[in-house]
């Protein structure tokens, strides 16, 4: 239902709100709140597909299955090993290849 929807969905943001402020990022609190806006207002809202395959960290679950919901997505992360091994599970420098490849 809206409900559980809505629950899903500020589950995500709080966890990226977690992973930003972190001091390797440098980012502080009003940056990532500025960050956070943004998503927020263009964001693309997607459906989740259930996955239950065991995960490392279960904060990881809901990105996995919303990138699970589009086909042409993918998952860029720094934690890899959290992560079911597939290529929708990329890295940032993977990411900016693919990226690169599609310009070319």
């Amino acid at each position: 239902d809206a409900h559980d929807k809505i629950k899903r969905a500020l589950a995500i943001i709080d966890e990226y709100y977690e992973v930003m402020i972190r001091s390797k990022f440098h980012l502080g609190k009003a940056k990532v709140k500025e960050i956070l806006r943004m998503i927020e207002k263009f964001g693309i809202h997607s459906d989740r597909i259930p996955y239950d395959g065991d995960m490392p960290d279960e904060k990881d679950r809901p990105f996995y299955e919303v990138s699970l919901s589009v086909e042409s997505s993918f998952l860029v992360t720094g934690n890899l090993k959290h992560f079911p091994i597939t290529p929708k599970v990329v890295s940032p420098a993977e990411m900016m290849e693919i990226l690169k490849g599609q310009k070319d």
